[in-house]
């Protein structure tokens, strides 16, 4: 009892020894704590924790298909010969469809598929990791087709693996132009 009264006594008379600075609440830990459980049910959501067929493959990131196209004229103005090149610079083999020629006229747009060259068609391709496809366009033959194309003063070509995806594309002028973009 005489412990009691005299904690008591001295508690009454020195508040200051029971005073202490007051902490706030640790926000920051509930906010990453909050984070690490979203980024941990969005995980388990992608990779198909729910036993139904996965919506992200692991595999798929790892494989990346890609290719690198490039155009090269003849001449530097109204050339009659085109040179596409195809380089598969992804890490696993990719078959490419046929490449999508595009005469653009700023507003206007003109698509060809190109099936192969010299009359004979070897595409779709299929091109191993690392190589290249060399292609020659003889852009004449369009000219033939239809004479307005000679007023169309760029050309896109675009290329797309079979299954539709978009793996490249390149541009060059054929002519002078007062708007480039």
């Amino acid at each position: 009892m005489k412990k009691l009264t005299a904690i008591l006594v001295f508690s009454f008379f020195y508040t200051e020894l029971f005073a202490q600075n007051e902490i706030g609440p640790d926000g920051d830990k509930l906010i990453w704590i909050l984070l690490i459980v979203l980024a941990l049910a969005v995980a388990f959501y992608l990779l198909g924790g729910t036993g139904k067929k996965p919506r992200i493959h692991l595999k798929s990131w790892l494989n990346r298909k890609g290719v690198r196209v490039e155009i090269k004229k003849d001449r530097v103005y109204f050339p009659d010969y085109l040179s596409l090149s195809i380089k598969n610079t992804g890490n696993v083999d990719v078959d490419l469809d046929r490449p999508l020629l595009v005469f653009d006229n700023f507003w206007l747009k003109r698509n060809f598929r190109i099936n192969g060259m010299n009359n004979r068609t070897f595409y779709p391709l299929y091109l191993e990791k690392g190589k290249t496809h060399t292609l020659e366009i003889d852009i004449a033959r369009f000219y033939r087709h239809d004479k307005k194309l000679k007023r169309y003063p760029k050309i896109k070509i675009r290329v797309n693996d079979v299954k539709g995806k978009a793996l490249g594309q390149a541009s060059v002028y054929l002519r002078k132009t007062l708007i480039r973009f």
